[in-house]
């Protein structure tokens, strides 16, 4: 891990911060997580176990900071950190199989869907849900795994291009 690799990922994890914090909240204090977003962006491109661990605390210590979810603090780092130990190893398996564009596009979808369960079922066993799971994963999760994937697939290309990275499919 280099320090250019560590300034790439703290530039996407300022990014996906300042995009955390100003979106408005949609339904019970949450909104789409394009934090999130960002991490799987540079889990693609990086491939690097060491610089995702650090992504993904820094993205859920962030993202703690803004959230709006009653108890969402905690919740947010458990998420990042559960999300991002599933998410990784499944990577090298989908980025082979098709262009990488289109890896993160479902490697973001299929993310942020697991990363919604983990963070409601985190809050509901800490704090309790201010609706049925059902409502906020119907509600939320899969309009923000919609919108994360269509980000992910419009910023991954501008990423790529910008960090200089080889092999663009």
């Amino acid at each position: 891990m280099s320090t250019k690799d560590l300034a790439q990922a703290a530039l996407l994890v300022a990014v996906g911060f300042i995009l955390h914090a100003f979106f408005p909240p949609l339904v019970m204090g949450m909104k789409p997580d394009f934090a999130l977003a960002m991490m799987f962006i540079l889990l693609i491109i990086k491939r690097d176990f060491k610089l995702g661990f650090l992504v993904a605390v820094s993205t859920g210590i962030f993202t703690a900071l803004t959230t709006g979810f009653p108890g969402g603090q905690i919740a947010n780092i458990v998420d990042k950190l559960l999300t991002f130990l599933i998410v990784y190893p499944l990577i090298p398996y989908v980025i082979d199989l098709m262009p990488h564009r289109v890896t993160a596009g479902i490697i973001t979808g299929l993310g942020t869907i697991i990363s919604g369960i983990i963070f409601l079922g985190t809050a509901a066993l800490i704090v309790g849900l201010p609706g049925p799971f059902v409502v906020l994963f119907t509600t939320v999760v899969l309009p923000a795994a919609a919108v994360n994937t269509v980000t992910a697939v419009i910023v991954f290309s501008v990423v790529h291009i910008a960090m200089d990275v080889e092999e663009v499919q």
